[in-house]
């Protein structure tokens, strides 16, 4: 029987919470979205999982960067999330390497994205470069 999507991400949220997300678990959450070829909603259902753990005070961050963040922009990042969650147990930080971002982070949480990356920057200015050059002919 298919089980709708918050269920799933409820049962995974819990699971994770009390620690009791075994090898098995996993195993057994793989096949049954295999088998009901549900792969393909993995990343909502993760993203289901993180509001739930946030609702708990366990809020995850994903901080893509081009290069290894430093123990300051740890700090920073933090401090940021503590602003926006500021009942938060505990803020997890994950971190991922992306080197098309060139410099800077971006943060992306369940229900909200900061993007402060030169890659970021450098597309809003070639937008409004481009804007502008469409406006002055």
């Amino acid at each position: 029987m298919k089980q709708p999507r918050s269920r799933i991400a409820d049962l995974i949220a819990e699971k994770t919470i009390a620690g009791e997300a075994s090898p098995r678990f996993v195993s057994e959450l793989a096949a049954y979205l295999l088998s009901e070829r549900r792969v393909g909603e993995l990343a909502s259902i993760m993203r289901d999982v993180q509001a739930d753990w946030a609702e708990a005070g366990y809020v995850e961050v994903l901080a893509a960067s081009a290069h290894q963040l430093t123990t300051q922009t740890r700090q920073d990042i933090e401090k940021r999330i503590r602003a926006l969650y500021p009942h938060a147990k505990r803020i997890i930080i994950t971190e991922i390497i992306d080197s098309t971002l060139i410099g800077g982070v971006k943060l992306t949480l369940a229900d909200r994205q900061l993007d402060i990356s030169v890659k970021s920057k450098l597309r809003t200015f070639r937008q409004s470069a481009l804007s502008k050059q469409k406006g002055s002919r």
